[in-house]
């Protein structure tokens, strides 16, 4: 089952001379990619032909999470700011949904070997060893739903925080699954049967993994700058059904940009 894209989803959060902050709705691909041909709807397309101005990805969104991505609007810019992620110097945040209690904090040091795709990674050199990957996390909540899975009769949800320090393939997906609370939602890393019920549940199919906020140094002026992407419809959704919309502070349906 594909995620449902909601493109009333997708606005402008912030721009200038230099950058432009978008909020990507879930289902959405970034730019083109061989491993799904049939589509014909990408952010960088979007974006561009909003502003009428070429744009430069900087990083990248899996296409079935929602939330902030940042383009530049130059060639210096792109560069500047790619050289802010490859030193690990951006303060990337996201929430995530997913099964079983979560411990109230944790560091997963857990090195990734890269999964190599048959169709976009074709060319691709192998990397047989393994990658440093870190993932700082924090509950915010925890819950429980009266509904039969297995030998439980309840089910325990958690609300957490994540601040990946790396930025490999797949990352938080991967180490949420390591420590066996995998992300409500992923067909590939996640659980089935949990999956199943909130799709039943919810009547929608998403990921529940977005992109809330990126804290950054501006390019041109230096600035330190924190841009906010508000929540999806369809995870405030989820949320509510949960009633854990109060574990977020300042939860917004719109976005909050901040520079120093």
């Amino acid at each position: 089952m594909q995620t449902q894209l909601d493109l009333n989803a997708f606005k402008i959060l912030y721009q200038d001379e230099h950058i432009v902050a978008i909020h990507k709705p879930a289902g959405l691909l970034v730019h083109r990619s061989p491993i799904d041909k049939h589509e014909t709807q990408f952010a960088v397309q979007i974006t561009r032909d909003l502003i009428d101005q070429p744009v430069f990805p900087i990083h990248r969104l899996d296409k079935a999470t929602s939330g902030l991505l940042l383009f530049a609007l130059d060639s210096n810019s792109a560069r500047l700011l790619g050289e802010q992620f490859s030193q690990h110097s951006i303060t990337k945040t996201y929430l995530a949904l997913c099964r079983g209690w979560t411990n109230p904090t944790g560091l997963i040091d857990h090195p990734l070997k890269y999964q190599k795709d048959k169709i976009a990674d074709k060319y691709k050199r192998e990397q047989p060893l393994p990658q440093s990957a870190e993932t700082f996390y924090e509950t915010l909540a925890h819950t429980t739903v009266d509904h039969s899975i297995g030998q439980f009769d309840q089910q325990r949800y958690s609300l957490v925080e994540l601040k990946p320090t790396t930025g490999r393939k797949h990352q938080i997906r991967r180490h949420m699954n390591h420590i066996s609370h995998p992300i409500i939602g992923d067909v590939k890393y996640g659980d089935r049967h949990h999956n199943h019920f909130f799709n039943d549940w919810l009547g929608q199919h998403r990921l529940y993994l977005a992109a809330t906020s990126l804290r950054f140094n501006h390019p041109v002026s230096g600035k330190e700058m924190s841009i906010h992407a508000p929540l999806e419809h369809s995870f405030l959704t989820a949320l509510n059904a949960l009633n854990l919309t109060h574990a977020i502070p300042g939860l917004s349906h719109d976005s909050n940009i901040e520079s120093n």
